[in-house]
Formats: C-alpha cells, structure tokens, sequence
C-alpha cells in the first residue's frame, strides 16, 4: 500500500472556456491552445489558465459547468468527481454520472492519494520497463506469453519497497498463501521455499500434509510429512484432531444448509454416527444421492430411509477395498 501526497485543484466548475487556434499544418483544423476555468468549493473561488495538454483532457472527458472535477496539479491528470447537487443536470438510467457535495476548504489542497499493488504486480512492471516484452507486443500491443521474472528485477522492486517503507510512504500488507499436499514437493522445491521465507517481504504460509513419516520427493530420506527436517523446524505446527460427534454433526447442518438440503433429526443423526463410524466426506457425500430419492418421493426432507437406501447403493473405502480383496481373481491386473 503506498501513500502519497499531492497538490490538487478541486471544486464544482462555474466556468470553463477552451481556446481555440488554427493547426499549424492543417488550415481546416482547428486545435485547443489553451483554456481557463473558474472552479468553487463552498469557501473559495479561483481561476486557472491551463495549457492545451490539460485543456485538450478537459474536453475529451466532457468538463462543462456543475461537474466537479479534480485536477493533478503536478502532472495534470483530469477526474471528474460527479455532478453538484446545485447542478441542473439531467439524470439518465444509464451512463449516469453520480450526484456528490461541493467541496469544501481551498480549491488548491494537499491530499493523500493510496495505491493499492502487489510485488507481482511490480515484478510486471519492472520487467516490461527494463525490456522484457517482445518486439511484437510493442509494436501491436499483443500479449506474450509470460516468462519468468528474473533476479535482478526482483531485487530492484524489493529495494524500492523496502526504502519505500522505511521512508513511510508504504506499508506491506502480508499476503497468505496456502499450500495443500505440501509433501507432494520434492526436494528442489522445498530449497526454494526455504530460501524464500528468509525473505521480508515473505508472505504468511500455510502448509497442510495429511502424510505421517514418508519419503521426501526426489531423495531417499524419510521424514515426518515427507517435508525435509531443516523446513519443519522453522514452522509453526498446528496438531489437528479427528472430529467429535458434535463437530461432525454441526459440519453437516452447515453443509446441508450451503446446498439448500432439509434433513430430518433422526437422519441427521444417522449421519453423524455414519461420519464418526466411516468418514466425514463419505457422510456428506450421501446427501446429495439422498436428497434426490426425497424429491423423487415428494418429500421435502431428507428422511433415514433416503440414509440408508443411499448407504446400500454407494460404498465407502472399506467396503470397496474389501470387494477389491473378495474378488481380486475376477479383476484385471
């Protein structure tokens, strides 16, 4: 997030004339040589000649009387702000340009502007800017394939953020990134993700592993998580237990109510025992074939008998890997 101050001209336009002159290299055109405008707020009146640049940016955007506007006076960006409520403009359903107070204070004032990016973001831009992009993207403007940002342009954006910082024009916001399966990455990953929280502009990581010891990609080693020791030790590790009755029987109300589903108590119940016996994911996953045999029924709850009829058509894990076993000879190999 950077923070800037500039100096701006802002107020409800009461006046605002372009100038006109003949094209030096065209007699039948005519072009905007300057123009001067009147801006008001409800403490001040003032009035500016602005060159054609600024001028010719004042028409293309529509400036008339009422509108107010907000003018860059460093580099001479143009915005318009909305219509004044004084104004009698007329309002369309749509393109309909907002209704706003006038301001207030000085027309000429120091305000704060905030600039919300992300280092990749900068990244992007640095590396276009140091010649990154292809001949054919900057002649047409097509877009290229992207290519990976390299160290030395990664380096320049971390030091304008980091003196930015220290100077107190910006803060970080620290981003999350969130990585499920963490141990299938092999080891030359797990280096660079070690090297790159060393950083002070790392983001929050959060890692999750359902693995207990196994082997780390790429090596022989085994390790807890399949994640290499030197990484582990660094973290924070959050011990997550299996889920009480209770907490399986309130996941499937919250789950029942995101997809719309009405259950009964007894086959809400029916499914709990079900999590706490199988699984979780297989108890939510027989409500959707449940909740179909209810409508075909007329029903508009899901009853034990939808359970249990779905219980018999649909196997869990165990079941399948005990099918597997009882008839192994029957299946290819």
């Amino acid at each position: 997030r950077f923070r800037e101050n500039r100096w701006v001209l802002e107020g409800v336009v009461e006046k605002f004339e372009p100038h006109f002159t003949q094209h030096p290299y065209n007699p039948y055109q005519r072009i905007v040589k300057e123009a001067k405008i009147t801006l008001r707020t409800k403490n001040e009146k003032a009035t500016y000649t602005v060159g054609p640049s600024v001028a010719q940016e004042m028409i293309s955007k529509g400036v008339k009387e009422g509108l107010v506007i907000m003018i860059d006076k460093e580099g001479g960006h143009v915005s318009v702000l909305g219509v004044s409520k004084e104004a009698t403009e007329a309002q369309y359903d749509i393109g309909r340009i907002p209704t706003v107070d006038i301001p207030e204070g000085p027309v000429e004032k120091q305000r704060e502007f905030i600039y919300m990016t992300t280092l990749d973001e900068l990244d992007e831009m640095f590396h276009k800017r140091a010649g990154g992009g292809s001949f054919f993207s900057l002649l047409f403007g097509g877009r290229e394939e992207r290519k990976e940002i390299d160290p030395e342009t990664r380096m320049r954006v971390d030091k304008l953020v980091k003196d930015a910082v220290e100077e107190g024009k910006a803060e970080i916001i620290p981003g999350v990134l969130f990585i499920d399966e963490i141990h299938m990455l092999d080891i030359e990953s797990f280096s660079f993700l070690n090297r790159a929280l060393e950083s002070e502009l790392a983001p929050i990581v959060i890692m999750a592993s359902n693995r207990g010891f196994a082997k780390i990609r790429g090596t022989d080693i085994v390790s807890p998580h399949g994640m290499p020791l030197d990484l582990l030790d660094r973290l924070l590790i959050i011990p997550t237990e299996p889920y009480k009755p209770e907490e399986i029987k309130e996941i499937l109300k919250i789950r029942a109510r995101e997809e719309n589903i009405e259950i009964e108590d007894d086959a809400l119940e029916l499914l709990t025992r079900l999590g706490a016996e199988i699984s979780l994911r297989y108890a939510i996953q027989l409500m959707a074939p449940a909740w179909e045999r209810a409508k075909i029924h007329d029903r508009s709850k899901i009853n034990v008998e939808d359970i249990e009829s779905a219980r018999g058509r649909f196997a869990s894990i165990e079941e399948s890997v005990k099918h597997l076993r009882e008839w192994e000879e029957k299946f290819m190999k």
